[in-house]
C-alpha cells in the first residue's frame, strides 16, 4: 500500500530530525500538527544533503552528491521515490509549490562544499548563504503560509533573515570543525586562524542585525507557526550571546553550546510569552 510506504517515509524524515538535531526537533514540536510533518519533511532533505558533503569523507563525495541529486530529480518528476526521505520531501514540494528554484539553489551550495574552502568576497558568501540557509527559511515559509502569496511575499526578505542568522551562527559555533577538520572558511576578509576579538564582533553586529530583521518577521507569523519559529530563534540567541562573551581564542578552540537544562528553561520562557501574548 502507497500509503503504508508513505508513513513509513514520514516517520523517517521525522526520525533524522530528531537524531540530528535535539534542538530544531523540540522546535518543531511547538509548530501546530497540521505542519510538523512537512518542516521534518524539509529538515530530512536537507540534513541528508549536508551530510554527504559534511561527513562521508571515506566514500566519494562527489558521487554519492551526484547519486542523491539524481534521485532527486526523479522523485520531484515522479512523485514518488525508494529514498523514504526524497519520497517524503517531493510530498511537502507538491503539496505547497516550492519552487525548483529554491531546491536548485540550496544543492548548489552544498555541492560548494565538496570543492570549494574559502570565501574571498562578500558576494560570494551571500550567495552560499542565500542556497544553504535562505532558501531553506523559504521552504519552510511556504509550508507556514499554506499557499498565502500575499503572505509570503509579506514575509519573505524577514525569513530569509532569520535563515541568514541561523546560519552564521552555526558557522561561528563551528569554527573550530569548519577550519581543523573540513579545512573550509566561510567568513569573508577573516583570517580565522588569527580570529580576533575585532572580527569576532563584527560577525556578531551582522548577525544581530539579521536577528532583528527577522524577528519582524516572526511577529506576523501564522499562529500555527508563531511559537516554533520564536523557540527556535530564541535557541539561536541564546547561542549567539554565549559566542559573543566567549573569548575569540576559545571559539576556535571548542564548541560553545547551550546545556539542556538552560534549553529547557527557554522554552518555558518561550511558552509564557507566547501564551500573554507578548509576542
Amino acid at each position: 500500500m502507497k500509503s503504508l510506504f508513505d508513513k513509513i517515509s514520514y516517520d523517517c524524515s521525522k526520525n533524522v530530525t530528531k537524531s540530528y538535531s535535539t534542538s530544531f526537533s523540540a522546535a518543531v514540536k511547538m509548530l501546530a500538527p497540521g505542519i510538523r510533518q512537512d518542516i521534518y519533511n524539509i529538515y530530512g532533505f536537507v540534513r541528508f544533503a549536508d551530510e554527504i558533503v559534511d561527513t562521508f569523507h571515506d566514500y566519494n563525495k562527489e558521487q554519492l552528491f551526484e547519486m542523491f541529486e539524481k534521485e532527486l530529480e526523479s522523485a520531484l518528476e515522479k512523485r514518488i521515490s525508494l529514498n523514504p526521505v526524497l519520497n517524503s520531501f517531493q510530498h511537502t514540494v507538491h503539496k505547497y509549490n516550492i519552487p525548483r528554484t529554491m531546491i536548485a539553489a540550496f544543492m548548489d551550495s552544498m555541492k560548494l562544499d565538496l570543492h570549494k574552502t574559502e570565501y574571498k568576497s562578500t558576494a560570494e558568501y551571500n550567495e552560499y548563504i542565500y542556497g544553504s540557509a535562505d532558501v531553506v527559511g523559504l521552504m519552510c515559509l511556504k509550508v507556514f503560509v499554506k499557499g498565502d502569496d500575499k503572505k509570503f511575499y509579506e514575509l519573505e526578505h524577514a525569513a530569509m533573515r532569520l535563515g541568514s542568522a541561523f546560519q552564521k551562527v552555526n558557522f561561528l559555533r563551528d569554527l573550530k570543525s569548519d577550519y581543523e577538520d573540513l579545512n573550509r572558511s566561510y567568513f569573508p576578509n577573516t583570517d580565522l586562524s588569527r580570529l580576533d576579538e575585532h572580527s569576532k564582533q563584527a560577525i556578531i553586529k551582522e548577525i544581530e542585525a539579521d536577528f532583528e530583521a527577522g524577528f519582524q518577521g516572526i511577529l506576523k507569523l501564522p499562529l500555527e507557526a508563531k511559537f516554533g519559529v520564536y523557540t527556535a530563534y530564541v535557541y539561536y540567541k541564546k547561542l549567539l550571546s554565549k559566542l559573543k562573551k566567549t573569548p575569540s581564542i576559545e571559539i576556535k578552540n571548542t564548541r560553545i553550546r547551550v546545556p539542556d537544562y538552560q534549553k529547557f528553561g527557554l522554552l518555558a520562557k518561550c511558552y509564557v510569552n507566547y501564551r500573554l501574548n507578548l509576542l
